[in-house]
């Protein structure tokens, strides 16, 4: 039980006041405002030892359930970490138990991955939520359990810059950052990981000895292919992650503020609302043919509708409507006006008409730490989710489109939580070279969430069936998933489904593997045989030796 004694587990219980950690969920994808973490973390942050959480303990629900509440875990017991000895302290005496552990930092894994029945002490390091400037090695140092929300707010408050990171202000660092997180500001900065310049990890060797090390994107340095491991290839792989450096490439500069990109100081938010009454196909799928059209052709990240971001959220047709969020950085030049353009490509030649919600000009800072969510109602409640991911190379085909149809309007069915988000991507995320990080997929116009969300256990078969069914059709001329090839780009590790490695669901002959990573997956696992050649740090879609 981690070394920790009876005695020294009551001091450390009594030392956060027995409250429950806040559980970070997506509040069922309704929005979420960000918020400075709740006493008892802060507590916990502030300890000098491993806190061990047991089953009885009031804080332990918060610490096992996370954002999918398909699942539960139920480990034996929880340590939380507060710093990088403690992680370290935490994998050596699980070892020397010869428990099965894995780690956790905010919860928002799609998949079981850290609440699978098989893991019997949960590592969880959401007390380490450090933001800070490294003079050392001129960068920016975070610790693996910082909110997306509390990262965005320090760096823009000290020093005015931010990296490209995710929407959801609740998400942890940890694990967004090793699967390549994106957000609104990739076509303008690219992806989180194009500025990761070193990390701090634990690992496990041959003898079962856990050790920090560091490995940065010095070219020289002898560990640097750990290093690219975490650029991309997904969290849970190598061993655990405790701090990120965060820093421009090329910068010679020792001023903070030239070393991230720097924050907009305002944006242009736009919210448009899609009837379903009276949608006919021809009109929908013209709609969504304009949206992918236009991203294809505006890839140029020299252009200023680099600045722009959208994502179209088409919803089946139970909700009653769809939305439109799109933002530009209000600083460039004609912003309304190229707005006011894109708006007007969208709609061409559908005849359809559009309820403006929002239009407005919003503080940078505001707007990020304020996500709501993907619009409208009907996710009250709805914490149970499934979901699928696809880069798109190419604007959509009819049979994309057809497909598209078909699931959104079906009549057997009836979810108004069950949805497509296809968001803007490319421009600045395309300049690196496939090899330059762990995500390869460096020529993509779109990127595409499929979500289904409902309340029940009993709901869960035919809402897994509902979005496995639309993928798979999507999809059906490329065995029913995101194939490589002229159109499609395979798919995200962070959106993890554990589909693609089933040959039910993937019949299109190219293994889970390579539609995450491409011809980086050896590579990847040359990373994986160094650095962690016991597989220690494993789940169903980590990498194999």
């Amino acid at each position: 039980m981690s070394g920790v004694s009876r005695r020294e587990f009551t001091r450390n219980s009594a030392a956060v006041g027995g409250a429950a950690l806040a559980l970070h969920t997506l509040g069922g994808w309704g929005g979420m405002s960000y918020a400075a973490e709740p006493t008892a973390a802060a507590a916990i942050a502030n300890n000098a030892q491993l806190v061990t959480v047991l089953p009885n303990d009031p804080r332990y629900p918060g610490l096992v359930t996370g954002a999918n509440q398909r699942w539960v875990g139920t480990p034996d017991y929880v340590l939380v970490a507060s710093n990088a000895d403690q992680v370290v302290q935490a994998v050596q005496e699980t070892l020397d138990a010869g428990l099965r552990f894995t780690v956790r930092s905010a919860g928002h894994c799609y998949e079981d991955f850290t609440s699978n029945s098989q893991v019997r002490v949960l590592i969880d390091v959401s007390a380490m939520q450090s933001v800070t400037f490294d003079n050392a090695r001129r960068a920016f140092a975070i610790e693996p359990g910082a909110r997306l929300g509390g990262v965005y707010q320090t760096l823009f408050q000290n020093w005015g810059v931010t990296i490209p990171g995710g929407t959801c202000p609740g998400v942890g660092v940890g694990g967004h950052v090793t699967g390549g997180g994106y957000g609104p500001l990739c076509r303008s900065h690219g992806v989180t990981v194009d500025y990761l310049e070193a990390v701090e990890v634990v690992v496990v060797d041959a003898q079962r000895q856990a050790r920090k090390v560091l490995a940065t994107r010095d070219i020289l340095d002898p560990k640097r292919e750990l290093w690219w491991g975490h650029t991309g290839g997904g969290g849970g792989n190598f061993g655990i992650v405790t701090k990120y450096w965060f820093r421009n490439r090329g910068v010679l500069s020792t001023n903070p503020a030239d070393l991230l990109p720097k924050a907009p100081q305002e944006l242009i938010v736009s919210e448009v609302a899609f009837s379903w009454q009276g949608m006919t196909q021809a009109a929908f799928s013209r709609l969504l043919l304009n949206f992918s059209t236009f991203f294809e052709t505006h890839q140029n990240p020299l252009h200023p509708y680099a600045k722009l971001w959208s994502a179209l959220k088409p919803r089946h047709r139970s909700a009653g409507e769809f939305l439109m969020s799109t933002q530009i950085d209000s600083a460039v030049p004609n912003a309304d006006a190229l707005l006011d353009g894109f708006l007007a490509a969208i709609v061409a030649g559908t005849g359809l008409t559009y309820r403006v919600d929002a239009r407005k000009r919003v503080n940078w800072l505001y707007n990020v730490l304020n996500w709501p969510g993907l619009g409208g109602s009907g996710f009250e409640g709805k914490n149970r989710f499934k979901a699928k991911s696809a880069y798109m190379r190419h604007h959509f085909q009819p049979a994309h489109l057809a497909a598209f149809w078909q699931h959104m309007t079906r009549t057997d069915y009836n979810n108004p939580a069950a949805l497509v988000e296809i968001v803007g991507y490319g421009a600045v995320a395309n300049i690196p070279f496939p090899s330059d990080t762990a995500v390869p997929q460096r020529d993509s116009i779109m990127k595409m969430l499929f979500i289904d969300m409902w309340a029940t256990p009993a709901e869960d078969a035919v809402n897994k069936a509902w979005v496995r069914e639309f993928y798979r059709d999507v999809f059906a001329a490329t065995g029913g998933v995101p194939r490589p090839d002229s159109h499609a780009d395979g798919a995200f590790i962070n959106y993890a489904d554990v589909d693609l490695n089933s040959p039910v669901h993937n019949t299109s002959g190219v293994p889970w593997s390579s539609l995450y990573f491409k011809a980086g997956y050896p590579r990847l696992q040359n990373v994986k045989r160094t650095w962690d050649p016991l597989d220690i740090f494993r789940h169903t879609l980590a990498i194999r030796p």
